[in-house]
C-alpha cells in the first residue's frame, strides 16, 4: 500500500481536483482558509493550490489545527461514512430545536455546514421533502398538541409556533389537516365528550 511520503505533491493536488477515492486514508488535504480538511474524494469545492496542506493522517492534521469536514468525515474510518446521513440528522435536530424561530434556508444550511442549494437538494432526495417542509410538519404537529392541551386561541398558538403571519399558519394547518385549528379543536372536543 502507498504511504503519503511515497507520494509527490502534485500527485496529491491532482488526486484532490480529481476527488480519487483511490487515495482515501492514504493522505488527507486541509485547506487553511477554511481550517478544514477533507478526504481526497471529497465533493467540496477545489480549494486554490495555495491555501492547501497536505497530512498522511488524521490526528496530524487536528494537531495542526483544522477540524474535519462534515461532508466527507475524514475523521471516521469507515469509507462506507455517509456524508448525507449526517447532515440530514443535523437539519432535522437544527429546525426540532427551532421551530418557533424565523428560520430561513441559509441560517439552517450554515449550521449543519452545507450550502442551501446542497442541502435542500440532499433533504428532498433522502427524505421525500425539503426542509421547509419539515419545518412545516413539526410545527403543525406542535399546533395541535397545543390546540388539545392549552387554552391558548389559533392567533396565539400561530405566532407562539414561529408563523410570521396567521394566514400562512391558517394556509399551513388546513393545507396539512384539511381543517381550520378552530374546526380541529371542535372535532377532537366532541370525539373526548362522546
Amino acid at each position: 500500500m502507498k504511504d503519503q511520503n511515497d507520494i509527490s505533491k502534485d500527485t496529491m493536488w491532482k488526486a484532490t481536483v480529481l476527488c480519487d477515492s483511490a487515495y482515501d486514508g492514504i493522505f488527507f488535504y486541509a485547506v487553511k482558509t477554511t481550517g478544514i480538511f477533507c478526504r481526497p474524494s471529497c465533493k467540496s469545492k477545489v480549494p486554490n493550490v495555495g491555501n492547501v496542506s497536505f497530512f498522511s493522517n488524521v490526528a496530524d492534521a487536528q494537531k495542526a489545527g483544522y477540524r474535519p469536514c462534515k461532508r466527507c468525515r475524514p475523521d471516521l474510518e469507515s469509507k462506507s461514512y455517509d456524508p448525507f446521513q449526517s447532515i440530514i440528522e443535523d437539519t432535522k435536530k437544527v429546525i426540532k430545536n427551532n421551530y418557533y424561530q424565523k428560520m430561513p434556508l441559509n441560517e439552517v444550511a450554515l449550521k449543519v455546514g452545507v450550502s442551501r442549494f446542497h442541502l435542500n437538494r440532499i433533504f428532498k432526495n433522502r427524505t421525500g421533502y425539503t426542509p421547509h417542509m419539515y419545518l412545516e410538519e413539526i410545527r403543525i404537529k406542535k399546533a395541535k398538541e397545543l390546540l388539545l392541551m392549552t387554552k391558548l386561541n389559533s392567533t396565539e398558538i400561530g405566532y407562539q409556533i414561529g408563523y410570521q403571519s396567521i394566514s400562512s399558519f391558517y394556509n399551513a394547518f388546513k393545507r396539512s389537516t384539511g381543517l381550520s385549528p378552530s374546526q380541529f379543536q371542535a372535532n377532537h372536543v366532541e370525539t373526548e365528550v362522546y
